[in-house]
């Protein structure tokens, strides 16, 4: 057996069985994938894929097992790689970031240039999506950090740690009624048209929990995942906007009435996440640390090993 073969399993796993797929996306042919993968059952002694004609239709339940271990001896392998990285040239190298575009917009850009004038030889990779999309690349090892406020501390593969705390914000015209009442409810935004994130970003899942528990049935005029693109329709006049306060407090804006909703929607937390059982390099750590002063080197290496699952903010 060979890594080939395992890489070959795990990618048609990934690909739905689908060789066709499986064949373009390791930049072969698709005889040799299945010849490779009858190869190993063969080996084996097992069926790892059932099979009706060619086709792949479903993993068995050995084919489980294997898969669980493939998965593990590949995670290895990349892991002495980046260790190679890390050794023979510890300052330079490729950091991989996956997160969403707030984070990205507003939150990254100091870290990114602090790691930057401490590791000048480092190469930045940002991907951005959604909070799902942030885990699948740190699944596939297309990053080596995600950081998001929703979803990633539902992937039992991740390592997760909250990064830092933060509220939404409600944004209206300066001239908007709501702009001076002095105590705002919900019941006051539910009844302007309200524009806000996408029901997958930047914490929205709490403000329609807030909503709900209100029994209150927000008009929602307008959804987006830019908070940039909420508060342009603001100022157009489509409605009152909520977004992160990140939003306004490292691009302030001055045409624009800004009030704080944490004690009506609560506080969301940013949380950082790991492939659990990565091997991570030197600025990798040195990133984390600029990312929150909660954040330590020490930490992040209990957290890996399954000693850390959270830590009080």
């Amino acid at each position: 057996m060979n890594l080939h073969q395992f890489r070959f399993v795990q990618e048609a796993a990934r690909r739905n069985l689908n060789l066709t797929e499986t064949a373009k996306a390791l930049h072969t042919s698709q005889p040799g994938v299945s010849k490779a993968i009858i190869e190993l059952e063969e080996e084996l002694g097992i069926e790892i894929f059932a099979r009706h004609g060619k086709r792949l239709k479903r993993i068995t339940e050995p084919g489980q097992h294997v898969l669980q271990s493939i998965e593990l001896i590949l995670r290895e392998v990349g892991n002495l790689r980046k260790i190679g990285d890390q050794y023979s040239a510890q300052d330079n190298g490729t950091l991989s970031i996956a997160t969403t575009h707030t984070q990205a917009r507003y939150v990254l850009p100091l870290p990114v240039a602090k790691l930057r004038e401490k590791y000048p030889k480092v190469n930045i990779s940002l991907h951005q999506g959604a909070p799902d999309q942030v885990a699948k690349m740190l699944l596939d090892d297309t990053a080596e950090i995600g950081i998001a406020t929703e979803s990633l501390s539902a992937y039992e593969e991740l390592v997760t740690l909250p990064c830092y705390e933060w509220q939404h914000v409600l944004v209206l015209p300066l001239d908007h009624p709501l702009a001076h009442k002095e105590h705002l409810s919900l019941e006051d935004i539910a009844s302007e048209p309200l524009i806000t994130y996408h029901p997958s970003f930047t914490g929205r899942s709490r403000i329609d929990q807030a909503f709900a528990a209100k029994k209150l049935h927000p008009r929602i005029a307008l959804e987006a995942i830019d908070s940039d693109v909420i508060k342009t329709y603001v100022r157009l006049g489509l409605g009152i906007g909520i977004v992160a306060e990140m939003a306004v407090q490292e691009d302030p804006v001055k045409d624009l009435a800004i009030r704080p909703l944490g004690h009506l929607l609560g506080k969301n937390v940013a949380r950082v996440a790991f492939k659990r059982g990565a091997y991570l390099r030197q600025f990798v750590y040195h990133f984390a640390e600029l990312l929150s002063d909660r954040l330590t080197a020490p930490l992040i290496t209990k957290a890996m090993t399954g000693h850390v699952n959270d830590y009080e903010l």
